[in-house]
């Protein structure tokens, strides 16, 4: 007995140490067969991270595991992935092993795929990435490649797990997607005709010729294949297919022919309650159908039958009927009532374009509300005709109260319509509306309308629109949104383009308000907008996302509007009206006309936001408004003529303005560029309200800035890059002439020159003793040129004048006047001797000599005063003695 078990432990010990030991001495082995024959078969880039053999994992056979295993295209797909897997195992009997693969293929019973990625592409002119076998270049090659081949699938288990398929077909405008696919069948396929067990668990998305049929839809399916791998006909015996919930039986078959393939298939509906049709309504809006009440029937039947190649498609008669059905939720308060379905989707001919479907009636009702429709719609595939007819009522509201949906916000409103409508899509993508046929009228009634592009929800109190073969009119409009409100009137162009896909809008509208505040369209930003206030009139102001305020891309069309008031940021404008043409992210402004300020302004221009930063170029004409109250809401008229603020009266101007805007459609300052015009009609000067008019008049001692006239005053400016140019502006100061010229930035830096031209007499004190030897003639004539630049900042400014300048003139004019008597009494000496000489009287006079030190020294007397008098105190006057 010792004995017996001694040998026990020794064939144990020894079967363990082969078990440890065959995957080291056939790995290698295998792996080379492996990539000899993807070689040789594949035309396309096979590698996998790691190889690895067992004989205990799947014990008593041998597990072949290929880790992080793909398939890359060559050619017109080159670097795309056709095929990738987490994990590829293949496992076969442990006597394959021993095979001399060159004679006898190794045969691979099980192939289990982990984590696949399966990418399937075909072009437009039908190449496709999965053609990656290589072709025989003669007979003898096919032979080898079919008699020669070191594995052979003979397989009775496979499985894909958690794997991905997708399937991308342009030249059949298809897309479908396979996600979370569990799939795996039981079989013999090394038999000429055995029966292949399936279970298959996905969701799916199907889209066709841009239609979403299917969207993350559930599929279950259980099938029973009849496999006759020598005919390559597979027949489906006991099949059940799940669409979400919705249960299906099916029968027929697929054969594989050389031309095509041959299909002959049937499916209906297990049962008829009409909770299958709700089965059908995609996951995501699936609620409790458990729960759900239901009445009547409903039915899906149909076959496909015929050949399916390049030319043709199988032949269609797909039926989807209900017949008097309802259906409640216990936990609404309505129910729906009447449902009548009967839809066919047919072709008789196997051509693809002869395809149709047929709604020969679609009706249901809520509470004394009904809708019905029908119609057909043919040449799915090419160019589809239209044919279709609606008519009844529709309360928004009562949506959520019969099915459980939830909306982001509340739906309201009734839509009251009797539509009939027949076109082609061509007619509509080419613009061919003469061949778009409609008639009927449309009405929308206390509808709640809300969007992530309207900052507050849009109330439409009534919409009516009428609906001919010539054009679409909007006979009413009133609604509002915030403090807006909105009436119009209208004629569409292309509302089915619009609808159908995705076209412009076109029309022209006439739009009126009583009040239309620009806030109530601008998105506030969630961290400023509820704190955020202008100073005066408590207000929001004008805050937006980063995407900011955007012209509507999908409107081309007129608008003639009025409003009697319009409210943008803290102004307020008064009977606008005018016109506008928006187009491609561009508004055009036409005659805008508006009450401002206590004046008029006019408008023309254009507003453009297609680019990342929006753009404008406006004609500004402002009519007599008041200029405080511009300048201080104006932040454009601002930054132009900061000074502007202290001055009280009217001013018109014209501005011709092009630059940049921010998100909220402000100008960016430092972007202006253009011209303007201004003249002042009536001016007063509120010298304290200014530190610039301040600093002036504490130097100027001798004039009164308050009573600067700049009535009619008119002057011209040019902006770039930031600056303010004006050209030079003459007005007076208590009869002294001045002139102004420079500029200055939108930062309100100064660079100015003010000249100003004074007479002599008005500087007083000692001056004037020295002018009084002057005659009254000499004193009236005598002027003095005093040059004053300014710089720095408004609230900070820089006076700077050239008394040195003003000093030699004035010295100069006084020796002038000086010389000028000495040569008058030479002359008159001269005429005195003359006279003598000749016998006539002598008149005797003043004499001057301008070389005089006496002379000098009352010059420089002169020009010292002349400095006390114009930035000095003035001093008192002394008493005669």
């Amino acid at each position: 007995m010792r004995k017996i078990f001694k040998i026990l432990g020794i064939f144990i010990v020894v079967l363990l140490l082969v078990l440890i030991a065959t995957p080291f001495l056939f790995r290698g082995k295998l792996e080379k067969l492996l990539k000899e024959t993807l070689n040789k078969n594949l035309d396309a880039t096979v590698a996998w991270n790691s190889v690895n053999l067992s004989l205990i994992k799947s014990f008593p056979d041998a597990a072949l595991t290929l880790s992080e295993f793909s398939i890359a295209n060559k050619g017109v797909f080159e670097g795309d992935t056709l095929i990738y897997g987490d994990r590829l195992e293949l496992d076969m009997g442990l006597k394959q092993l021993f095979k001399k693969a060159d004679k006898d293929p190794i045969q691979i019973n099980t192939l289990i795929l982990d984590g696949a990625i399966v990418n399937i592409k075909i072009l437009e002119d039908g190449t496709a990435n999965y053609n990656i076998t290589k072709e025989a270049d003669t007979a003898a090659d096919k032979q080898d490649q079919t008699e020669n081949t070191p594995f052979n699938l003979g397989l009775q288990h496979y499985e894909l797990n958690d794997a991905i398929i997708n399937y991308d077909d342009a030249s059949a405008q298809t897309k479908l997607s396979l996600t979370h696919l569990n799939h795996e069948g039981n079989g013999d396929f090394s038999v000429a005709q055995s029966t292949l067990s399936t279970k298959t668990h996905s969701q799916v998305s199907l889209i066709y010729d841009n239609i979403n049929y299917l969207d993350n839809n559930t599929i279950d399916l259980i099938a029973d294949i009849g496999l006759d791998v020598e005919n390559q006909k597979y027949t489906f015996k006991e099949n059940k297919a799940i669409l979400n919930a919705l249960p299906l039986v099916f029968d027929g078959f697929i054969q594989l022919l050389d031309d095509g393939n041959m299909i002959d298939l049937h499916f209906e509906t297990e049962q008829s309650d009409f909770k299958n049709f709700l089965a059908v309504i995609p996951e995501t809006y699936e609620r409790n159908l458990d729960e759900v009440k239901t009445a009547g029937d409903f039915s899906v039947n149909g076959n496909i039958k015929g050949i399916a190649n390049d030319t043709y498609i199988p032949t269609l008669n797909i039926a989807v009927k209900s017949n008097n059905a309802s259906f409640n939720y216990p936990s609404l308060p309505k129910q729906v009532d009447e449902i009548t379905l009967d839809m066919l989707l047919k072709n008789e001919t196997g051509i693809t374009k002869d395809t149709y479907l047929n709604i020969d009636k679609l009706h249901f009702k809520i509470d004394e509300d009904e809708f019905a429709a029908n119609g057909t719609l043919k040449n799915l595939t090419t160019n589809m005709l239209v044919n279709l007819a609606m008519t009844g009522r529709l309360d928004l509201s009562k949506i959520d109260e019969v099915y459980p949906v939830e909306f982001k916000d509340p739906l309201s409103g009734i839509l009251d319509l009797d539509i009939e409508t027949r076109f082609d899509m061509d007619a509509i993508d080419n613009h061919l509306y003469d061949r778009i046929y409609k008639t009927g009228d449309l009405k929308i009634t206390d509808l709640n309308y809300t969007s992530d592009k309207l900052p507050k929800p849009l109330q439409v109190h009534q919409a009516d629109i009428n609906l001919n073969s010539e054009r679409i009119k909007l006979e009413r409009f009133s609604g509002e949104t915030g403090a807006t409100d909105i009436n119009a009137t209208g004629v569409i162009e292309n509302l089915i383009p619009y609808v159908m896909s995705k076209e412009d809008l076109k029309g022209n509208f006439k739009i009126t308000s009583k009040v239309f505040d620009l806030h109530d369209f601008t998105i506030p930003e969630e961290e400023e907008a509820s704190s955020k206030t202008t100073k005066d009139s408590g207000r929001p102001t004008l805050q937006a996302v980063d995407t900011g305020v955007r012209i509507p891309d999908f409107l081309d069309a007129s608008l003639d509007f009025s409003a009697q008031k319009v409210i943008y940021d803290n102004i307020d404008l008064a009977n606008v009206s005018g016109s506008l043409v928006v187009k491609d992210e561009e508004a055009q402004l036409r005659n805008i006309v508006s009450d401002i300020f206590n004046g008029k302004a006019g408008v023309n221009g254009s507003v453009n936001t297609k680019d990342r930063v929006p753009l404008f170029d406006i004609n500004l004409d402002l009519a007599n408004i008041d200029i405080q109250e511009s300048f201080e809401k104006l932040e454009l008229l601002k930054s132009l003529a900061p000074i502007a603020n202290v001055i009280k009266g009217a001013l018109t101007t014209t501005l011709n303005l092009q630059g940049s805007m921010d998100k909220n459609l402000n100008p960016v300052l430092n972007t202006v560029g253009g011209d303007a015009f201004a003249k002042l009609i009536s001016a007063a000067i509120e010298a304290k309200e200014s530190p610039l008019i301040s600093a002036l008049d504490s130097q100027l001692n001798f004039v009164d800035l308050s009573k600067i006239n700049l009535s009619n005053l008119t002057t011209k400016m040019r902006f770039e890059n930031g600056q303010v140019a004006i050209d030079p502006i003459g007005f007076k100061i208590e009869g002294i002439d001045a002139i102004v010229s420079g500029g200055h930035g939108f930062d309100n830096s100064l660079n100015y020159n003010l000249q100003l031209n004074i007479p002599a007499e008005a500087l007083g004190g000692d001056v004037s003793k020295l002018l009084a030897k002057l005659s009254p003639q000499e004193k009236e004539n005598l002027m003095v040129h005093l040059p004053v630049s300014l710089t720095g900042v408004f609230k900070q400014p820089r006076v700077n004048a050239n008394v040195t300048g003003a000093v030699q003139d004035l010295t100069n004019q006084i020796i002038d006047i000086q010389k000028q008597r000495a040569i008058d009494v030479v002359n008159d000496k001269v005429d005195d001797v003359l006279s003598n000489i000749l016998g006539g009287d002598t008149t005797s006079g003043d004499t001057t000599n301008t070389d005089d030190p006496k002379t000098e020294d009352a010059v420089k007397d002169v020009a010292g005063d002349l400095l006390n008098g114009l930035f000095g105190k003035k001093k008192k006057k002394k008493k005669d003695n």
